[in-house]
């Protein structure tokens, strides 16, 4: 089998799909062949994201959008549902939407921020991966890809605990799922990518400096690893996928991740 052959005509949701990392999937996807649609909350983003993919070579019609906001269950169960609808089952599922605040630590931080931040990234991901894995089943075959973060694999200071806590959960429910689905021929991974140069950057209590971004993983970078992913045989699962710039300023430090 020629590589991209497989995703040819695969249908893949990915939600956060607006910018960063969910985008760079979206766009990699829809280049190897998928059909694909991108969700976000917010539709004017959502639509500039299309016409971003499409410059970049996606051809005209392989990628849509629908606005979602992933905490609601009831908006999830629907929009999955006009997806299957329009453009048959969802056979790769992306769960990138994620937030963080910069009011995050302990002595900062309050239980509305921690509901948010845990409603978004890891209740968002358990009411996507529900809405698609009956049909799944169904098919014997489907992939759900979460990412979460390294900052759910090795445990910092940088993040906060409900973003921390909210990773660590979605690397969880991704072995949960291999667990249990892999006899149906189901499969997920966990992308646990290091620093990355996204939007979410400027949420920092203290943004990094473009010479750091720089070397940081790029969105590109996680876009092909996300296309990688879903170009595995079938009978193939990456469990986990860790992935940090060569430069990893969570081990050697860098000027704002210190305690303040």
């Amino acid at each position: 089998m020629s590589q991209g052959t497989f995703l040819d005509g695969k249908v893949a949701w990915i939600t956060g799909g607006g910018s960063g990392i969910g985008l760079a999937g979206a766009t990699e996807l829809a280049r190897a062949g998928c059909r694909v649609v991108i969700s976000g909350r917010d539709e004017s983003k959502l639509n500039s994201a299309v016409e971003s993919a499409i410059a970049q070579g996606v051809p005209q019609g392989r990628i849509s959008a629908a606005v979602l906001d992933v905490s609601d269950r009831n908006a999830v169960s629907a929009t999955a549902q006009a997806i299957a609808a329009e453009l048959g089952g969802i056979d790769i599922l992306v769960n990138s939407a994620g937030v963080n605040f910069p009011r995050r630590y302990w002595k900062e931080t309050d239980g509305s921020t921690f509901e948010r931040v845990v409603a978004t990234n890891l209740n968002g991901a358990a009411y996507c991966t529900l809405a698609v894995a009956e049909g799944m089943r169904t098919r014997r075959q489907g992939t759900v890809i979460n990412v979460a973060s390294f900052a759910g694999w090795h445990l910092s200071y940088l993040t906060g605990p409900a973003y921390t806590a909210s990773k660590a959960g979605m690397i969880a429910l991704t072995h949960s799922f291999n667990i249990e689905e892999g006899v149906n021929g189901l499969r997920a991974t966990a992308l646990c990518p290091g620093e990355a140069a996204t939007p979410i950057l400027k949420l920092r209590p203290i943004e990094p400096s473009e010479a750091d971004k720089a070397r940081m993983l790029q969105e590109i970078d996680l876009g092909r690893t996300i296309r990688f992913i879903a170009e595995m045989p079938p009978h193939v699962c990456i469990n986990e996928l860790v992935i940090t710039p060569v430069l990893n300023r969570i081990y050697v430090g860098g000027d704002e991740l210190g305690r303040h």
